[in-house]
């Protein structure tokens, strides 16, 4: 039985688990709000938002329910946009559209209004910034966006009086929300939501790639969630070395203090890797183990020369290192009842630098042409250390050993990096696909190898160095 609250009413359902949240919002209990529009993750439209009990209070986050298992729910608070209405006014998300004149057709209002709603309940910051990032996940096919934005900076200024002690007292009595939202905490816990009898079946944590592909399949067939598992969660720092849990997600590394400042410019780099809809549910384990050849975070950690831990139903570990596991398309060393269950890496030095590049047609919410990531340690001028990733130009995510190799030991000279950018074109093998042919794929290789220098060392490269003599 899964057990949650949808809006003000407690589910108690014997739904099958794999079951999409968005379908069951809308065929199960009616509420058509929540609209299907890609059935992908991409467009926004059937945002809802996610609470989870924690130290007594709730924390919402924000996610794309076409691609969410139902199973997901358990336990949690969920909120459609029919859960933020008040009675007889309009809610600040909602007065904000109207001012603003932010919606025409209006199929993708609701998934708008349910964005900003999360983004006021949420604990970021309260700027501009933070509101575009709370709704980047949304589309809308009509308006052009100026007017959502203006929208989005009339609820930043609504919030600017916010406090944080007794914050939930707060948005209810400025009208951000209603008032049922104070008794949540106690009915999650009333609940006493159990573990879920989980058949053995195909292993589902976020779900974000699987339910892509595979989502009318799922719905039947069985699936084990792992998302709630504890021990595969949680991001630890010791003796220099960071360990990520594999259930942990983008929005856990992307919030996590310690971790942004050994990477200064992190959010810059995973606000390439997906909305903040999907960071907030898609776990690491889940984009290692799809094999994708241009999973943004599987580039992300082979350039940090990651390991990978692997347990099984024994609680058997061994250790794999992330460049040596993927060995085909699609295929990769992990057995059956096998499940990654960390990620570790060392952490950046004074003397080491890391950057990520990423090129797609849509900036923040797309499937990449092409992405890389570097990670180099230079001291006194020479390449102590380098490691090269790069995804889109091969059957697999590519680490590239030799051109990684190659740079070790090295001047940091343009004729270094000139002779570098050969090597990897002799490692890579793009095919032409729907992102673009594979001349393009190599041009795109090459100028993102680049781009990693100019961006880490701008007072001694410029693009104009390589591009003259590429």
């Amino acid at each position: 039985m899964i057990s949650f609250i949808l809006n003000k009413k407690t589910i108690n359902t014997p739904e099958h688990s794999g079951m999409t949240l968005l379908d069951f919002v809308r065929y199960d209990q009616r509420l058509t709000g929540t609209k299907i529009g890609c059935r992908e993750g991409d467009c926004g439209a059937c945002t809802v938002l996610v609470g989870s009990l924690k130290n007594g209070t709730i924390e919402y986050q924000s996610i794309t329910s076409c691609i969410s298992p139902l199973g997901n729910a358990h336990g949690k608070h969920i909120v459609t946009v029919e859960g933020t209405n008040l009675k007889n006014t309009l809610t600040i998300a909602q007065e904000a559209m109207k001012d603003n004149y932010a919606t025409q057709c209006g199929f993708c209002t609701p998934g708008f209004v349910v964005a900003l709603t999360g983004f006021a309940l949420s604990n970021s910051e309260k700027n501009y910034n933070t509101a575009l990032n709370a709704i980047s996940g949304n589309i809308c096919r009509c308006t052009g966006y100026k007017a959502i934005e203006k929208a989005a900076y009339q609820v930043v200024e609504k919030l600017e009086h916010k406090t944080i002690e007794n914050s939930m007292n707060w948005l209810i009595e400025n009208n951000v929300v209603p008032d049922y939202f104070a008794s949540i905490p106690q009915r999650l816990k009333d609940i006493e939501a159990k573990d879920l009898n989980q058949p053995k079946g195909k292993y589902i944590a976020g779900g974000t790639d699987l339910y892509v592909q595979q989502a009318d399949d799922l719905v039947g067939d069985s699936v084990h969630l792992i998302a709630e598992k504890d021990y595969l969660k949680g991001i630890k720092i010791e003796n220099d070395v960071c360990t990520v849990g594999t259930n942990s997600t983008v929005s856990d590394l992307w919030n996590h203090t310690q971790i942004n400042n050994y990477f200064p410019n992190l959010k810059k780099h995973l606000k390439l890797v997906s909305s903040e809809q999907i960071r907030n549910m898609a776990s690491f384990g889940g984009n290692l183990a799809n094999a994708s050849p241009i999973g943004d975070m599987t580039i992300f950690f082979l350039a940090l020369n990651s390991d990978i831990i692997i347990t099984n139903e024994r609680e058997e570990e061994r250790v794999v290192s992330l460049k040596n596991f993927y060995q085909g398309y699609k295929t990769y060393d992990l057995k059956d009842g096998e499940l990654l269950k960390q990620i570790s890496f060392k952490l950046p030095t004074n003397q080491s630098f890391f950057n990520f590049e990423k090129v797609c047609k849509r900036t923040h919410l797309d499937i990449a042409s092409v992405n890389s990531a570097i990670s180099i340690t230079i001291k006194n001028g020479t390449i102590e250390d380098a490691h090269v990733s790069i995804g889109g130009v091969a059957a697999i995510p590519k680490y590239l050993h030799d051109t990684s190799n190659f740079l070790t030991g090295k001047s940091l000279t343009s004729e270094t990096i000139l002779e570098a950018g050969e090597i990897l074109q002799s490692e890579i093998s793009p095919i032409s696909d729907v992102r673009g042919t594979s001349s393009y794929k190599r041009l795109l290789g090459r100028q993102l190898f680049f781009a990693h220098f100019t961006e880490l060392f701008p007072k001694q490269f410029t693009l104009h160095d390589f591009i003259q003599h590429a």
